[in-house]
């Protein structure tokens, strides 16, 4: 099992029993795609304004990255403020400021209207140095953030149990249940003509028309909420970088801290809290790379700082960022009217996907927002063409690279239990892995989006595409796109 799939900490709120699957053929003013932070802020939105929403969630609502993250909702993020700058300028860091602070109060705000128990809490986001040597990074992301008007202030009166070097910080922040919060949204769509449906994997979208296996829906608008665009059009993958990050939970034997706070440095240190539980997460890496023990890191990082009486859950979520450092919100594809996406968070999602939820309703409805063309995704900058084209080089490495490499055994009559290895077949490479229980799971590493080969994820028992972040499990079914279909199962020999 990985991970991802079934130890997050906000899981366990999700319902034993899941909505109906949608069947037959159906209208709708507008078919949404995807039953996260994004698509569902995007339908309630929609409803409000007068219009039939159909939301088509593929497993469970909130069950990817949405019911897989820290529960931050924050406009101060790390170093985001001073990556836009330099990319962009401060005017492109102040609409981002603008957009970001417009979701935190739109959270509360839902919360409120309607009536949402998902243990919502104000606090003080925080970007600290852990080190000495991070102390330039915070003090750079002050200014920038306080020159995109967010009123940050510097102060180490933070309560963590160690020496903080420096801190920006930003009051009257949200921290929450986030998939009680999404529980909460669904409900709120539900009715009036709009519906949300689970278990209604969308296969196809062609026109104004969206197919899963079971139904066919007709809309005049089209959102895909997916994360990660999971459409074969728009080429967005060449333009997305995704890294995968990972999370723990702690029970501790005193009162967790209640900052929402982040270190500059790398590795960095995410530190939130729910009810009685630490929350650390981190140790990050680009997806299909492997990762050294990074639960038993973020373990041994709680168990150094804190009295951990338990480690309760383990998960990790990956995430989009755009080659120039700001979410792409808007057509899929140049001038279209038809259908919509947003994509690119930099693993601040929360966030991002509600002002993300906001802007999508604004377009689709026709009414002016000053940020359609500063988060258009078909924006260029000038500024981030060499991170774009490094970015493509590497790819056609990896691409190229794992297939002149050598298998690693012949036959996998040796593989220990727990551990996956690399067998040719023909001109080609299956993977096998050996469950606990000393049974073989093999797959093609052809990854079925674009070809490259995938690389099996110790940490979560799963194989990861290095090229563009899609993940199997290791009987291929799909984990997250890009892609769409399985790997072919293959002969583990």
């Amino acid at each position: 099992m990985t991970t991802t799939a079934d130890q997050s900490l906000w899981l366990s709120a999700l319902p034993a029993s899941p909505r109906p699957p949608l069947t037959g053929t159906h209208t709708y003013d507008v078919a949404v795609v995807g039953g996260g932070i994004t698509g569902l802020t995007t339908a309630l939105l929609l409803k409000r304004r007068g219009l039939r929403v159909v939301v088509l969630e593929a497993d469970r609502v909130a069950s990817g990255v949405s019911g897989n993250n820290t529960a931050k909702v924050t406009a101060l993020q790390s170093t985001v403020y001073s990556q836009i700058t330099r990319a962009h300028g401060p005017a492109a860091a102040l609409d981002y400021a603008a957009a970001s602070s417009q979701a935190v109060a739109q959270v509360a705000d839902l919360v409120q209207l309607e009536e949402i128990d998902c243990d919502l809490r104000r606090a003080p986001g925080v970007t600290y140095a852990y080190t000495e040597s991070e102390v330039q990074s915070v003090e750079d992301e002050l200014q920038a953030a306080a020159r995109a008007g967010l009123p940050v202030y510097a102060s180490v009166d933070i309560d963590l149990p160690f020496e903080v070097h420096a801190a920006a910080r930003l009051d009257d922040q949200l921290a929450l249940h986030p998939v009680k919060y999404l529980l909460g949204l669904a409900a709120a769509i539900d009715g009036e003509g709009s519906t949300v449906c689970e278990h209604s994997r969308v296969i196809d979208v062609t026109g104004n028309r969206v197919s899963t296996s079971d139904a066919h829906v007709t809309a005049a608008q089209i959102v895909i909420a997916t994360h990660y665009p999971v459409l074969d059009r728009g080429l967005y993958f060449p333009r997305l970088e995704i890294t995968r990050a990972y999370c723990i939970a702690a029970r501790l034997t005193g009162p967790p801290p209640t900052a929402l706070a982040i270190s500059t440095g790398s590795p960095s240190w995410s530190i939130s809290a729910h009810r009685d539980q630490l929350i650390v997460a981190g140790q990050s890496h680009p997806a299909g790379k492997n990762a050294v023990e990074p639960f038993r890191r973020l373990e041994d990082f709680a168990r150094k700082h804190w009295q951990v009486a338990e480690i309760t859950h383990r998960w990790s979520a990956q995430d989009p960022t755009a080659y120039d450092h700001l979410p792409m919100i808007g057509p899929y594809t140049p001038g279209s009217s038809t259908i919509f996406t947003a994509t690119g968070y930099m693993k601040w999602g929360l966030t991002s996907g509600t002002f993300a939820g906001s802007l999508l309703a604004d377009l689709i409805t026709g009414k002016p927002n000053d940020l359609a063309d500063r988060f258009s995704p078909h924006r260029f900058s000038l500024t981030s063409l060499p991170t774009l084209l490094k970015k493509n080089a590497e790819v056609a490495v990896e691409f190229i690279g794992d297939r002149v490499l050598p298998a690693d055994a012949t036959s996998s009559e040796k593989l220990p239990r727990g551990q996956a290895h690399v067998i040719r077949d023909g001109l080609g490479k299956t993977g096998v892995y050996r469950d606990e229980e000393g049974d073989l799971h093999a797959v093609s590493m052809r990854c079925t989006h674009l070809g490259c080969l995938v690389r099996f994820n110790a940490a979560e028992r799963s194989w990861d595409c290095p090229c563009h972040g899609s993940r199997f499990d290791v009987d291929g079914e799909v984990l997250e796109g890009p892609a769409t279909r399985p790997l072919p199962k293959r002969d583990p020999r």
